[in-house]
């Protein structure tokens, strides 16, 4: 086994689990922690790389749902490893309202399992695996989506949920 691959096994989470913990900037530079969120639910979504189009697909998706996700009780943070100036470019560009947070050393999303080996334009790297997890008021995973495609997929949560548009 490579360092690679041996740097990229990480557990997935499963519902029942306790959330690992957030505590990260966001596009303003102001710390976002998940305990700051206990008693809400919490829809907390990883993705590779701001600004690019799977990435905005998604996010404007969220953007889009946000009153049916807050109306049913959750709210939305979006983690990836971008720095700060380049999430507040994002958030800007597309009008996104809810917190957009850099785990520029991938720390969190190793954490939840949404960091590892991936195809990109057929040649493996290492970087975030786009994946989605659904935190209940108590801080535990109440769904866990590894390897998510972006079309049609706040659609399909807003399904699961429950949720009406």
């Amino acid at each position: 086994m490579t360092d690679l691959q041996e740097n990229s096994v990480n557990a997935h989470l499963t519902p029942g689990d306790l959330a690992p913990a957030i505590d990260l900037p966001d596009a303003a530079g102001r710390r976002v922690s998940l305990a700051d969120r206990r008693g809400r639910g919490v829809v907390v979504y990883f993705y590779p790389r701001a600004s690019t189009p799977g990435c905005t697909t998604e996010a404007c998706d969220f953007r889009d749902s946000l009153s049916s996700l807050a109306g049913a009780g959750f709210d939305v943070l979006g983690v990836s490893p971008d720095p700060v100036e380049a999430l507040q470019a994002f958030a800007e560009a597309e009008g996104l309202t809810f917190p957009l947070l850099s785990d520029a050393d991938g720390e969190v999303a190793r954490a939840y399992g949404a960091w590892g080996l991936k195809d990109v334009g057929g040649v493996r790297i290492e970087g975030v695996r786009r994946s989605t997890f659904v935190i209940d008021g108590e801080g535990r995973v109440r769904d866990a989506e590894y390897d998510v495609v972006p079309q049609g997929h706040v659609a399909r949560l807003r399904e699961s949920l429950g949720i009406d548009r």
